[in-house]
Protein backbone atom coordinates (compact mmCIF):
# COMPACT_ATOMS: atom_id res chain seq x y z
CA UNK A 1 0.00 0.00 0.00
CA UNK A 2 1.50 3.38 -1.08
CA UNK A 3 1.03 6.67 0.83
CA UNK A 4 1.36 9.94 -0.41
CA UNK A 5 3.04 12.49 1.66
CA UNK A 6 3.58 16.24 1.34
CA UNK A 7 5.60 18.56 3.92
CA UNK A 8 3.94 20.77 5.99
CA UNK A 9 7.27 23.18 6.12
CA UNK A 10 11.09 23.50 5.18
CA UNK A 11 13.47 24.18 7.37
CA UNK A 12 16.31 26.88 6.90
CA UNK A 13 18.90 25.57 9.50
CA UNK A 14 22.50 27.19 10.46
CA UNK A 15 23.67 23.78 8.30
CA UNK A 16 24.63 24.22 4.65
CA UNK A 17 26.42 20.88 4.33
CA UNK A 18 25.64 17.26 5.32
CA UNK A 19 29.79 16.75 7.11
CA UNK A 20 29.59 18.48 10.96
CA UNK A 21 25.81 18.20 11.23
CA UNK A 22 25.83 16.13 15.28
CA UNK A 23 24.87 12.40 14.82
CA UNK A 24 21.65 13.50 17.30
CA UNK A 25 19.64 16.35 18.19
CA UNK A 26 20.45 18.58 21.30
CA UNK A 27 24.00 17.80 21.02
CA UNK A 28 24.56 21.56 19.57
CA UNK A 29 22.13 23.98 21.28
CA UNK A 30 24.05 26.65 19.74
CA UNK A 31 22.16 25.36 16.38
CA UNK A 32 19.34 27.06 15.59
CA UNK A 33 17.22 27.47 12.39
CA UNK A 34 13.35 28.43 11.08
CA UNK A 35 11.27 26.67 10.07
CA UNK A 36 8.54 28.05 7.68
CA UNK A 37 5.64 26.47 6.98
CA UNK A 38 3.86 25.89 3.71
CA UNK A 39 -0.13 26.32 3.15
CA UNK A 40 -2.72 25.56 4.42
CA UNK A 41 -0.64 25.80 7.66
CA UNK A 42 0.44 29.11 7.57
CA UNK A 43 -2.46 31.10 8.65
CA UNK A 44 -1.77 30.38 12.90
CA UNK A 45 -4.76 27.95 13.60
CA UNK A 46 -2.23 24.60 12.90
CA UNK A 47 -0.28 26.16 15.41
CA UNK A 48 -2.10 27.53 18.13
CA UNK A 49 -1.93 26.49 21.28
CA UNK A 50 1.87 25.57 20.89
CA UNK A 51 3.31 28.67 22.58
CA UNK A 52 2.82 25.78 25.30
CA UNK A 53 5.40 23.80 24.64
CA UNK A 54 9.13 24.09 24.81
CA UNK A 55 10.14 20.92 22.38
CA UNK A 56 8.61 19.43 19.63
CA UNK A 57 9.42 16.65 17.77
CA UNK A 58 10.18 17.23 13.88
CA UNK A 59 9.22 14.18 11.19
CA UNK A 60 11.27 14.99 8.46
CA UNK A 61 12.69 13.73 5.39
CA UNK A 62 16.47 12.51 4.50
CA UNK A 63 16.03 14.33 1.04
CA UNK A 64 19.90 14.31 0.26
CA UNK A 65 19.75 10.07 1.11
CA UNK A 66 16.91 8.88 -0.58
CA UNK A 67 17.43 5.80 -1.72
CA UNK A 68 15.76 3.10 -4.41
CA UNK A 69 16.95 0.02 -2.84
CA UNK A 70 16.20 0.07 1.16
CA UNK A 71 19.27 -1.10 3.09
CA UNK A 72 18.39 -4.05 5.48
CA UNK A 73 21.91 -3.76 7.21
CA UNK A 74 24.26 -0.18 7.75
CA UNK A 75 27.63 0.46 9.60
CA UNK A 76 26.48 3.19 12.58
CA UNK A 77 29.43 5.57 13.69
CA UNK A 78 28.79 4.29 17.16
CA UNK A 79 30.41 0.66 15.85
CA UNK A 80 33.30 2.66 14.47
CA UNK A 81 31.88 2.60 11.10
CA UNK A 82 33.43 -0.71 10.36
CA UNK A 83 30.25 -2.81 11.90
CA UNK A 84 27.45 -3.93 10.22
CA UNK A 85 24.13 -3.89 12.06
CA UNK A 86 20.35 -4.17 11.18
CA UNK A 87 18.86 -0.61 9.83
CA UNK A 88 15.91 -0.51 12.73
CA UNK A 89 18.55 -1.16 15.38
CA UNK A 90 19.76 2.46 14.22
CA UNK A 91 19.01 6.14 13.72
CA UNK A 92 21.22 6.16 9.95
CA UNK A 93 20.05 8.27 7.73
CA UNK A 94 19.51 5.66 5.09
CA UNK A 95 15.84 4.63 5.98
CA UNK A 96 12.99 2.54 4.00
CA UNK A 97 11.43 5.41 3.46
CA UNK A 98 13.39 8.12 4.15
CA UNK A 99 12.11 9.86 7.46
CA UNK A 100 13.99 10.69 10.31
CA UNK A 101 12.92 12.22 13.52
CA UNK A 102 14.24 15.14 15.95
CA UNK A 103 12.88 16.84 19.27
CA UNK A 104 14.02 20.43 19.31
CA UNK A 105 13.93 23.16 21.39
CA UNK A 106 11.13 25.58 20.73
CA UNK A 107 11.96 28.92 20.91
CA UNK A 108 9.41 31.48 19.43
CA UNK A 109 6.29 30.92 17.95
CA UNK A 110 4.71 32.73 14.72
CA UNK A 111 1.83 32.47 12.49
CA UNK A 112 3.63 31.23 9.60
CA UNK A 113 6.66 29.79 11.50
CA UNK A 114 8.82 28.49 14.17
CA UNK A 115 12.16 29.49 15.43
CA UNK A 116 14.18 26.31 16.77
CA UNK A 117 17.59 25.21 18.45
CA UNK A 118 19.31 22.31 19.18
CA UNK A 119 18.85 21.11 15.67
CA UNK A 120 20.41 18.61 13.96
CA UNK A 121 18.48 18.78 10.44
CA UNK A 122 20.17 20.00 7.28
CA UNK A 123 19.21 23.27 5.16
CA UNK A 124 16.04 23.06 2.97
CA UNK A 125 14.45 19.53 4.61
CA UNK A 126 10.79 19.57 4.02
CA UNK A 127 8.99 18.55 7.27
CA UNK A 128 6.36 15.98 7.15
CA UNK A 129 4.53 16.85 10.58
CA UNK A 130 5.18 18.20 14.31
CA UNK A 131 4.16 16.96 17.44
CA UNK A 132 4.65 18.22 21.15
CA UNK A 133 6.85 16.80 22.95
CA UNK A 134 4.93 15.00 26.13
CA UNK A 135 7.44 15.04 29.15
CA UNK A 136 5.33 12.47 31.20
CA UNK A 137 5.28 9.82 28.10
CA UNK A 138 8.32 11.17 25.98
CA UNK A 139 11.09 10.90 28.61
CA UNK A 140 10.91 7.48 29.86
CA UNK A 141 13.93 6.94 32.62
CA UNK A 142 13.99 3.14 32.66
CA UNK A 143 14.99 3.12 29.31
CA UNK A 144 18.16 1.71 27.51
CA UNK A 145 20.06 1.48 24.77
CA UNK A 146 23.62 -0.42 25.43
CA UNK A 147 24.81 0.57 21.53
CA UNK A 148 24.14 4.55 22.58
CA UNK A 149 24.41 4.04 26.27
CA UNK A 150 25.71 7.87 26.81
CA UNK A 151 26.68 10.73 24.01
CA UNK A 152 29.42 10.76 22.04
CA UNK A 153 32.95 11.60 23.82
CA UNK A 154 33.97 15.17 23.11
CA UNK A 155 37.39 16.33 21.64
CA UNK A 156 39.45 19.41 22.76
CA UNK A 157 38.47 22.29 20.39
CA UNK A 158 41.50 25.01 19.78
CA UNK A 159 41.40 27.89 18.26
CA UNK A 160 43.78 29.52 15.73
CA UNK A 161 44.02 33.72 17.44
CA UNK A 162 43.07 34.90 13.43
CA UNK A 163 40.01 32.24 13.42
CA UNK A 164 38.46 33.34 16.81
CA UNK A 165 38.87 36.70 16.14
CA UNK A 166 36.88 35.82 12.63
CA UNK A 167 34.28 33.52 13.95
CA UNK A 168 33.79 36.66 16.42
CA UNK A 169 33.28 39.06 14.04
CA UNK A 170 30.98 36.88 11.88
CA UNK A 171 28.67 36.00 15.02
CA UNK A 172 28.33 39.71 15.37
CA UNK A 173 27.38 39.78 11.69
CA UNK A 174 24.68 37.34 11.92
CA UNK A 175 23.40 37.70 15.45
CA UNK A 176 24.05 34.01 15.77
CA UNK A 177 25.54 32.18 18.76
CA UNK A 178 28.71 30.98 15.75
CA UNK A 179 31.71 30.70 17.83
CA UNK A 180 29.69 28.27 20.20
CA UNK A 181 28.06 26.58 17.50
CA UNK A 182 31.55 25.42 15.79
CA UNK A 183 32.66 24.48 19.22
CA UNK A 184 29.75 22.32 19.60
CA UNK A 185 29.83 20.56 16.14
CA UNK A 186 33.76 20.11 16.18
CA UNK A 187 33.82 18.74 19.51
CA UNK A 188 31.87 15.74 18.56
CA UNK A 189 34.17 14.56 15.67
CA UNK A 190 32.35 14.94 12.55
CA UNK A 191 35.02 12.33 10.80
CA UNK A 192 33.94 9.18 9.28
CA UNK A 193 34.72 6.64 12.63
CA UNK A 194 36.71 4.66 10.94
CA UNK A 195 39.21 7.74 9.37
CA UNK A 196 42.14 8.35 10.76
CA UNK A 197 43.68 11.60 8.84
CA UNK A 198 47.66 12.79 8.42
CA UNK A 199 47.68 15.69 11.25
CA UNK A 200 48.02 18.31 8.38
CA UNK A 201 45.41 17.46 6.69
CA UNK A 202 42.49 20.37 6.02
CA UNK A 203 38.69 20.01 6.90
CA UNK A 204 35.86 22.62 5.94
CA UNK A 205 32.20 22.96 6.37
CA UNK A 206 29.88 25.28 6.16
CA UNK A 207 27.45 27.00 8.80
CA UNK A 208 25.14 29.81 7.94
CA UNK A 209 27.40 31.87 5.20
CA UNK A 210 30.42 30.93 6.86
CA UNK A 211 33.41 28.68 5.75
CA UNK A 212 34.77 27.17 8.50
CA UNK A 213 38.24 25.34 8.55
CA UNK A 214 40.40 22.83 11.05
CA UNK A 215 42.85 20.28 11.21
CA UNK A 216 43.65 17.54 13.93
CA UNK A 217 47.00 18.45 15.25
CA UNK A 218 46.51 15.52 17.55
CA UNK A 219 44.20 12.80 18.17
CA UNK A 220 41.75 14.03 20.48
CA UNK A 221 42.59 17.66 19.47
CA UNK A 222 40.75 19.76 16.95
CA UNK A 223 42.10 23.19 16.25
CA UNK A 224 40.07 25.67 14.10
CA UNK A 225 41.98 27.97 11.59
CA UNK A 226 40.30 29.64 9.28
CA UNK A 227 36.39 31.19 9.30
CA UNK A 228 35.48 33.35 6.55
CA UNK A 229 32.89 34.47 4.30
CA UNK A 230 31.74 31.21 2.15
Amino acid sequence: MLHNVRPVGILHSCFKEKFAIPRQPQLAPAARGVLELLPPFDTGEAVAGLEQVSHVWLLFLFHQALEDKPRLRVRPPRLGGNRMTGVFATRATHRPNGIGQSVVKLEKVEANRLWLSGIDLLDGTPVIDIKPYVPYADALPNATNAMAAAPPRLLEVQWSESGLAQARGEALRLGEPLVELIEQCLAQDPRPAYQKPDPERRYGTQFWDVQVRWHYPAPDTIRVIEVVRA
